[in-house]
């Protein structure tokens, strides 16, 4: 049994000030008011009878107590999350076929968590599932191939889809290991290493590119690498540096020890991760996948990063619907 006064909103405010720092950010995350953040906080400062944040301090930051009680806090919320996220789709049973597409972002955690909590609702149903890049995916949803698309957008209008928003994923930089000792000097400093460019028929790409444009920045014109891994294992050998996404970053795990992260030292930018399907799908699917997904980024993707790169709280976020 909890101790009386320790409950599940207390515990979502606790995990949100100790990501962000901040009653505002933390209010926004949660979507509750500051006064009403501050009162959760203090609700569960007082049922545990331990002090977890240094109030007096800006930003604020967590005690001994609070970083041992963050780690349980995490997991509990994070089985929690994935609970309700297997819980979300429910009755499937109706279909006779389901397709769908995923961006190969998702590829490491997300893709087959998602595969097993759909199979297990679909009883009597064709299923088919297949990862590729975000232009092959909704060319493929266009072209009546697959039912529901999972991928990135340029912000532009498809005409007969309905669009809905799962994830804003920001654009970083990274760099070899010490290669940066300054984010806001990143530029100057990095003019040594090559530009890493992602192909560009990629969407990725493309959407660098104009950012690269449109802050009027020269680089070298040398690599171009269509694998995301690759890319990142250039990074990791210090052959030159990239731009990237909290998505594309944390696919590439394995090379984290030997790459920084920073925030864009010339001007912010994001991509949206949007669910795509036909327009005269009035069922209730779309959006149950849409929730199901979201629920899945926020455990297995946004919650790991931002703990690892505390700069991206607030930025890298599930956009609810």
């Amino acid at each position: 049994m909890l101790i009386k006064g320790v409950t599940l909103r207390g515990l979502e405010v606790f995990e949100a000030l100790a990501k962000t720092g901040s009653v505002a950010q933390a209010a926004e995350l949660t979507g509750l008011s500051q006064p009403a953040v501050s009162q959760q906080m203090r609700n569960l400062e007082k049922a545990l009878d331990s002090e977890l944040i240094d109030h007096g301090r800006r930003p604020m930051v967590l005690t001994a107590a609070g970083r041992s009680f963050l780690s349980r806090t995490e997991a509990v919320l994070g089985e929690l999350r994935l609970a309700q996220s297997e819980l979300t789709v429910m009755d499937l049973t109706h279909l006779q076929a389901l397709s769908i597409g995923l961006i190969d972002d998702f590829d490491n955690d997300l893709t087959p968590r998602l595969a097993t909590i759909l199979a297990d609702s679909l009883t009597q149903c064709r299923f088919k599932m297949i990862t590729a890049s975000s232009h092959d995916i909704i060319r493929a949803l266009e072209a009546r191939e697959l039912h529901i698309a999972v991928a990135a957008t340029a912000g532009g209008l498809h005409e007969g889809l309905v669009e809905y928003p799962l994830v804003r994923d920001p654009f970083i930089l990274v760099a070899p290991r010490g290669a940066v000792s300054d984010a806001a000097q990143a530029a100057e400093q990095l003019q040594g290493l090559p530009f890493l460019r992602y192909a560009r028929e990629q969407l990725i790409s493309q959407q660098i590119e104009a950012l690269l444009s449109r802050q009027k920045l020269e680089v070298e014109d040398r690599f171009e690498v269509g694998s995301h891994l690759a890319l990142m294992a250039m990074v990791a050998r210090r052959i030159g540096w990239a731009i990237t996404t909290p998505l594309g970053f944390m696919r590439a795990g394995r090379f984290h020890d030997q790459i920084d992260a920073f925030p864009l030292p010339f001007g912010e930018m994001s991509r949206t991760i949007s669910l795509f399907t036909a327009a005269d799908w009035a069922d209730r699917v779309p959006r149950d996948v849409a929730e199901t997904v979201r629920r899945l980024v926020q455990s297995k993707m946004i919650d790991p990063a931002v703990q690892q790169l505390p700069f991206l709280a607030g930025g890298f976020r599930v956009i609810a619907e």
